[in-house]
């Protein structure tokens, strides 16, 4: 079997390869140098014996994603562009939520706030206009491996401590459900003790709305919260804008979200991509406010963020305005996404455009 075939070390839960690596107990070793330790080789691995190193180098590759470009933002946020092991590549991007905040006295008050966005699938099926992942079609799905591998790399390359929190949001390239069994695999790796140990209550799925898959996400009952591309209030402008809207369209949509399990201190997340004269008018918040009806949900408004190319254009910031404050009138919470990195290419399938292109 050539060596790009094999699965990755990062493929197993902690279960699975204790039933692998003989005696057991290695496995946990293992598993601390991976996601204590970020090791990137086997030979760093100091307590295990030789000849299981070198069975493991020949068994179960580490080296499966390498940093290929990487731009940071001013308000501290990082975009990475990630080679896979069939020189495909895909984005994830590091967000600083909260900065470190220290006292008068120099001692650390608040340590920093991170959310990561990472990628599940190389490409995308489900088109969207507004999204430029989409022009480039679907190559494949992610494997187990390459979800976590993102989450380590980036907790290395910023050398976030290995009990430092951070939060999840499969928001990246791809539609995580598309991406079901691996995707789930992913939720159950990130959540063990033994490794990462980021909670499930952590990790946010958003998914452009395939009403299926969401209720087969709600029969596992996984504790992670859940995230809906919705972007329209009516199903003409949604088939523009998501064109899967066709199969799956709002009705079926809100159906499937009444039915998952939610937490009752958390709420289902609508995210509303408002884009200028599309929209953004209080016609449509009006219509968002009767569909949310009976559903535990916070909008959360997220201004368009352009690309070259695109004919769609951000909203100005009044409707944004108009839009939240009639929501919360009406007893829905709405918040406007604080936008991220609009000095470097972070929307999606920007920064992997910008390298195909040869750009710098």
């Amino acid at each position: 079997m050539a060596k790009e075939e094999l699965p990755s070390i990062y493929d197993y839960t902690l279960d699975e390869l204790k039933e692998k690596l003989k005696p057991s107990f290695r496995a946990k070793q293992v598993y601390n140098w991976l996601y204590k330790k970020y090791a990137s080789s086997y030979d760093d691995m100091k307590n295990l014996p030789n000849e299981l190193k070198e069975d493991l180098k020949a068994n179960y590759p580490i080296d499966i994603m390498q940093i290929v470009k990487k731009e940071q933002s001013r308000d501290g946020s990082i975009k990475y562009l990630f080679k896979l092991r069939d020189n495909h590549t895909v984005e994830a991007v590091l967000l600083l939520m909260k900065d470190k905040k220290i006292d008068e006295d120099g001692q650390i008050v608040r340590s920093e706030k991170y959310t990561v966005c990472i990628s599940s699938q190389v490409g995308c099926k489900v088109g969207c206009s507004f999204c430029l992942t989409a022009k480039g079609g679907f190559v494949r799905n992610l494997t187990v491996g390459e979800y976590i591998a993102q989450i380590v790399n980036i907790k290395r390359d910023n050398q976030i401590a290995e009990n430092k929190a951070l939060n999840i949001v499969y928001m990246g390239m791809g539609e995580p459900l598309d991406n079901f069994d691996n995707f789930t695999k992913a939720v159950e790796i990130f959540s063990e003790l033994d490794g990462l140990a980021i909670s499930r209550r952590r990790q946010t799925v958003s998914t452009s709305g395939i009403a299926s898959k969401i209720k087969k996400l709600g029969e596992k009952d996984l504790g992670m919260q859940l995230a809906i591309s919705l972007h329209a209030v009516d199903d003409e402008l949604r088939s523009e804008l998501i064109p899967m809207n066709k199969a799956y369209n709002i009705a079926s949509i809100i159906e499937a979200v009444k039915g998952f399990p939610v937490d009752t201190r958390k709420k289902v997340m609508f995210e509303y991509l408002v884009i200028k004269d599309k929209n953004d008018s209080i016609d449509a918040a009006r219509k968002l406010v009767t569909l949310l009806n009976g559903i535990q949900a916070k909008v959360n408004l997220i201004y368009f963020n352009p690309y070259p190319g695109t004919s769609y254009q951000r909203p100005v910031e009044e409707d944004m305005l108009r839009f939240k404050d009639f929501l919360n009138q009406k007893g829905v919470i709405c918040t406007i996404r604080e936008s991220k990195g609009l000095d470097i290419s972070a929307a999606c399938g920007q920064l992997k455009e910008k390298e195909a292109n040869g750009n710098s």
